[in-house]
């Protein structure tokens, strides 16, 4: 069996995170340090990252050759995308067991979606 590359996609929003006590906190930031070396071992993990604050992000559309930019996430939303992991497992059940794990799914929502090659074929 040939593993796919999944990404789980954190979400958050600023309820979710002001409404945490600072144990908490320092909980989700343990439980994903631990979740991160187990699949470092493993050698699952592609890549992981958290993202700035939604405030810093910018939205590009060209339309006729014209390019604008405007400030923030351009879906208007209350969750925004937290941060995100590129894993490689052999099914969508063992990447979803693993977005599970992830304290976030807890609070708001992680999306677990297959990773395409540039034929659209999953990688």
């Amino acid at each position: 069996m040939v593993p796919v590359k999944y990404m789980l996609l954190i979400y958050s929003n600023p309820e979710s995170w002001a409404s945490l006590s600072a144990e908490q906190r320092e909980g989700l930031t343990t439980a994903h340090e631990t979740l991160t070396r187990e699949l470092t071992e493993q050698g699952l993990l592609v890549s992981a990252a958290g993202l700035a604050d939604p405030i810093t992000t910018r939205t590009v559309q060209v339309r006729d050759d014209t390019t604008t930019t405007t400030d923030g996430p351009y879906a208007e939303a209350k969750e925004h995308l937290a941060g995100f992991y590129l894993v490689e497992c052999d099914d969508i059940d063992q990447a979803i067991g693993y977005a599970a794990r992830m304290p976030d799914a807890e609070y708001v929502a992680v999306e677990v979606r297959p990773v395409m090659d540039a034929s659209g074929l999953e990688m």
